[in-house]
């Protein structure tokens, strides 16, 4: 689990946003990691995806990491946000811009504003 906990944590530092999930943000293979993926790419966030499925050891090893039981995870500049009752909620309240803003990652407002009003 050690080479697992390792390639995590390189990779939550190495880039911005990444998503731990159910397939691959072209094709979700789970509804939860498709709100999340879809969301994110609706907004034109930049993110790295990781799909579990294709590592049993990275699968479980990410749950460990994060101390959190559930797939998708998603982390910004390396530090775990949540997973997707969390990221819908954040979407909606408008803190996960507010998240975006704070890291300086880069987001379609006007896209964020539409999922808003679609779900007000």
């Amino acid at each position: 689990m050690t080479d697992a906990k390792t390639s995590i944590d390189e990779t939550v530092k190495a880039n911005d946003v990444v998503l731990y999930m159910k397939g691959t943000k072209s094709m979700p293979q789970c509804g939860f990691s498709s709100r999340v993926a879809g969301v994110l790419n609706y907004m034109g966030v930049d993110f790295t995806d990781v799909n579990v499925l294709a590592d049993d050891a990275i699968r479980q090893g990410i749950k460990d990491y994060s101390e959190w039981p559930t797939i998708p995870q998603l982390y910004v500049k390396g530090e775990f946000v949540g997973g997707c009752d969390i990221i819908t909620e954040m979407t909606l309240s408008g803190e996960l811009d507010q998240l975006f803003e704070s890291n300086g990652v880069t987001y379609d407002k006007d896209a964020a504003e539409k999922i808003r009003e679609a779900n007000g």
